[in-house]
């Protein structure tokens, strides 16, 4: 990836947008294009503030994301995953991490959600070749968060009825208050 690009920041898509619940398309070229897209995904996701953004998010159907998170000894690691295929632990071997999880996609919520605390991400980079990205921590989550994504599924999809109903209440509320707009 050319680093002396800064890429463009793109708009933020946000929970109810078509794009964002249904399953991304295979990446298939590794080109140019590719490589403007990480660049757009980049630099969106830093002006928002984030950790990692899928494709979906900045409104581009296809199976990429971008990452720059630490893991659970604060070390940080950034990358992009290019058709990402998703290897949790056994079941007898996870464990379970309970924390805050927020997305961009849902400004201004958070809820808590446990998911396992490790997680290995294996796909491409924007030129083709293999990645594997072994995440604990926060790079964990991230990983399941983005993946997840990529499937056309948000966080707030993974919480119990109740929770995910007053989570989005709480967002349109906030949405459509003065202070919002």
């Amino acid at each position: 990836m050319d680093v002396r690009r800064r890429g463009t920041v793109r708009p933020i898509r946000h929970v109810g947008d078509p794009v964002l619940h249904r399953p991304c398309a295979p990446v298939t070229r590794y080109d140019e294009e590719l490589d403007e897209l990480v660049e757009d995904m980049f630099a969106s996701m830093y002006a928002a503030e984030g950790v990692g953004l899928a494709a979906n998010q900045i409104g581009v159907s296809l199976r990429v994301f971008v990452y720059d998170c630490p893991d659970e000894n604060d070390e940080f690691h950034k990358g992009v995953v290019v058709n990402p295929v998703l290897v949790m632990p056994a079941v007898g071997e996870r464990r379970i991490d309970t924390h805050d999880e927020g997305c961009l996609s849902v400004p201004g919520q958070r809820a808590v959600l446990g998911r396992p605390d490790r997680a290995t991400a294996h796909g491409f980079d924007p030129t083709g070749n293999p990645v594997t990205v072994k995440g604990t921590g926060l790079l964990a989550r991230c990983l399941q968060h983005e993946t997840d994504h990529l499937e056309g599924r948000l966080y707030i999809d993974r919480l119990p009825g109740k929770r995910r109903k007053q989570l989005l209440e709480d967002y349109r509320r906030a949405a459509s208050s003065p202070a919002a707009r």
